[in-house]
């Protein structure tokens, strides 16, 4: 009788983990099926019938279904964040930008990609703002190696640089929204800073992307910005997070960057303005000349 009764309980813990990572990628093609960029036509119908078809017989199962759905619900840059994933990034020891006034009056800022809480944020944009010179000869970003994160604190940290206008869009299937200096500083809990007009100069690779990218495409369109180096990594596209059971997290694509000139970006790589091995050089050069 009692070896009856255990099996019947195993039974039924069995049902209800199956049902769980059921639900779990229910959960996750619902979000994706209402949010994802490109959930929409016959591979995304095609896609999401195979997930909610499988029947996961572990939380890593479910979660390797929902993160093979989720590359067809928001393309290359939707990925999938455990609960140690996000832990981990959480403990990881964040870099700090750097800002150096060269000997020929260029002032170089370097930003790094960033991803961290709040006051780690307001610490990021500190860092350069404070640094920054009062009449800088012209101004070189260089957003080599910056492969994302939070793109608040990055725009807060060169927003005396920008001009009182949207800044950037992102465009989703519903709708639009418009990024403008004041939103972007007051999100990065930062104060608004005097404007400070001087050439600037972008230094991109092919490891500039997300919110790198979409940094550099806040300047893209302005008289007094050039961009050097080579083409970023392509993935200037707007990205969301969304709590899924376990504390793991869906980070889906849920839009495209738009650039004040109406150009529309998400997967495919930014071209630099002057391609060049020597964007550093080039820059300062291009500085020169219009002083």
């Amino acid at each position: 009788m009692k070896r009856l009764f255990f099996i019947i309980l195993i039974s039924v813990l069995v049902a209800a983990c199956g049902d769980a990572n059921s639900n779990y990628v229910r959960k996750a093609v619902r979000i994706m099926d209402l949010n994802g960029i490109y959930a929409l036509g016959d591979e995304w119908e095609k896609a999401k019938a195979e997930a909610l078809a499988a029947r996961p017989a572990s939380i890593e199962e479910a979660q390797e279904i929902v993160a093979k759905a989720g590359k067809i619900a928001g393309g290359k840059h939707t990925f999938l964040l455990t609960a140690d994933d996000i832990q981990e990034n959480a403990e990881a020891e964040k870099e700090l930008p750097t800002v150096e006034t060269m000997d020929s009056g260029i002032t170089l800022i370097r930003l790094p990609l960033f991803s961290g809480n709040a006051q780690e944020g307001v610490e990021y944009a500190l860092t350069v703002l404070d640094a920054i010179p009062d009449n800088p000869q012209g101004v070189i970003i260089d957003l080599r190696g910056n492969r994302g994160g939070n793109m608040y604190p990055m725009i807060a940290a060169v927003h005396p640089f920008l001009p009182d206008d949207t800044i950037l869009k992102f465009r989703t299937r519903k709708r639009t929204m418009m990024i403008d200096v004041d939103y972007a500083i007051a999100t990065a809990s930062i104060e608004r800073r005097p404007h400070i007009d001087c050439p600037v100069a972008l230094l991109t690779d092919d490891f500039t992307g997300s919110s790198g990218e979409a940094v550099l495409l806040c300047f893209r369109g302005l008289d007094n910005a050039r961009t050097f180096g080579s083409a970023t990594a392509g993935y200037a596209s707007s990205n969301q997070p969304f709590n899924l059971p376990g504390g793991s997290q869906l980070v889906l694509t849920i839009g495209e960057d738009v650039a004040r000139t109406g150009e529309a970006f998400c997967d495919d790589p930014i071209e630099p303005d002057v391609p060049t091995a020597t964007p550093l050089e080039d820059a300062c050069g291009w500085i020169f000349s219009l002083n």
